[in-house]
C-alpha cells in the first residue's frame, strides 16, 4: 500500500537516473526499444520497459505507472497508478486500477482488476493476507498479482484481491476475497 501511494514520488526520482536509453518528455519516460502504435494517451509520471508494445487506440495510461520489459498491452486498455512487471500481457478493453502485477501474468481480454467500491457505504478497502485482514485506509486499492498467474476472459478482481503465483482465474469470475 505504501508504494502505490507514494509512487508518484519514487518514479520521480526513478526517473533523474535512468539511462540514455529512454527518452524523456513531461515525466514521461519510454525505453527506445519501446513501440506505442498511433492513439496512445500517456499522463503523468510513467516509466516503459524495453520492448513494451502497446495496440493502436490502445491505451490510456494514467500515471504514476511503471511497466518493464517486454510488456503488451492491447487495444482499449487502461492503466491506472499500478506497476506491471516483466513479460506481461493486458490483452485488449483491459482495466488495471491501483495494482501491483508480477512478471509473465497473462490478462485475456475484457478483464478487470477494479480498485474502487462504488457498492459501498463504507469505501475503505481491507486485503486478506495469511488469514488476516488489513484495513489499508485508502478507497482506491486494487489487486496484488502474483507471478505467472492467469486471469482468463472478462474475469474481475475485486478490490483488495490478493492472487498467489501461478494462480489461475477462470472466465467470467469475480474473485472477492472478503465480504
Amino acid at each position: 500500500m505504501e508504494l502505490l501511494n507514494n509512487f508518484d514520488q519514487i518514479l520521480e526520482e526513478v526517473i533523474l537516473h535512468l539511462s540514455d536509453e529512454f527518452i524523456v518528455e513531461d515525466s514521461i519516460a519510454i525505453h527506445k526499444s519501446a513501440r506505442l502504435e498511433s492513439g496512445a494517451i500517456l499522463k503523468g509520471k510513467i516509466i516503459i520497459g524495453e520492448f513494451l508494445r502497446i495496440g493502436a487506440y490502445a491505451s490510456y495510461l494514467r500515471g504514476p505507472i511503471f511497466i518493464g520489459n517486454e510488456v503488451n498491452i492491447g487495444p482499449s486498455s487502461e492503466i491506472k497508478q499500478s506497476l506491471i512487471m516483466d513479460k506481461s500481457a493486458i490483452a485488449h478493453f483491459n482495466y488495471i486500477g491501483n495494482s501491483l502485477i508480477g512478471e509473465n501474468v497473462n490478462f485475456e481480454a475484457g478483464s478487470i482488476c477494479a480498485n474502487h467500491f462504488n457498492e459501498r457505504i463504507d469505501k475503505i478497502i481491507s486485503v486478506k493476507f495469511n488469514g488476516e485482514t488489513i484495513i489499508t485506509n485508502s478507497e482506491k486499492f486494487g489487486s496484488l498479482v502474483g507471478d505467472n498467474s492467469r486471469i482468463d476472459a472478462n474475469a474481475v478482481l475485486s478490490p483488495g484481491t490478493i492472487l498467489n503465483k501461478n494462480s489461475i482465474v477462470k472466465r467470467l469470475e469475480l474473485v472477492e476475497q472478503l465480504p
